[in-house]
């Protein structure tokens, strides 16, 4: 049976960290249904990294599809981005995208948490 350092390794590696969502889904799932548990990671890491294209492109479209949701895992997605090669510029190129569905709630958000991941970065 896998344990929750198996399921955490692809967060740390994609994000550097276990949100605490992801953290209590795991929790929940080892203890009531580790089948389900193992579906569903299965079926997020399939779709997470696409044949079609990279981790970076990947993660720069949730980011944007996040953003116009105006959803806090947005930040997530912005973080693996950035890891995986994204610059400052390409998310805020992202963020006027989002801005055409979503409005100037989307760029204010995508814009504040730019401004939080790659400002870590001068501390």
């Amino acid at each position: 049976m896998k344990t929750k350092d198996d399921y955490y390794g692809i967060y740390e590696e994609l994000i550097g960290f276990v949100p605490p969502k992801i953290q209590n889904r795991i929790r929940a799932g080892l203890e009531l249904d580790p089948e389900i548990l193992d579906m569903v990671e299965n079926i997020r890491t399939k779709a997470m990294y696409p044949d079609s294209m990279d981790t970076k492109t990947a993660q720069m479209i949730l980011f944007g599809i996040l953003l116009s949701h105006v959803a806090p895992a947005a930040e997530f997605h912005g973080r693996a981005a950035k890891r995986a090669g994204a610059s400052k510029k390409e998310l805020h190129d992202v963020c006027a995208l989002a801005f055409l569905f979503r409005g100037l709630p989307a760029f204010n958000t995508g814009a504040e948490l730019i401004n939080k991941i790659f400002d870590e970065d001068e501390k």
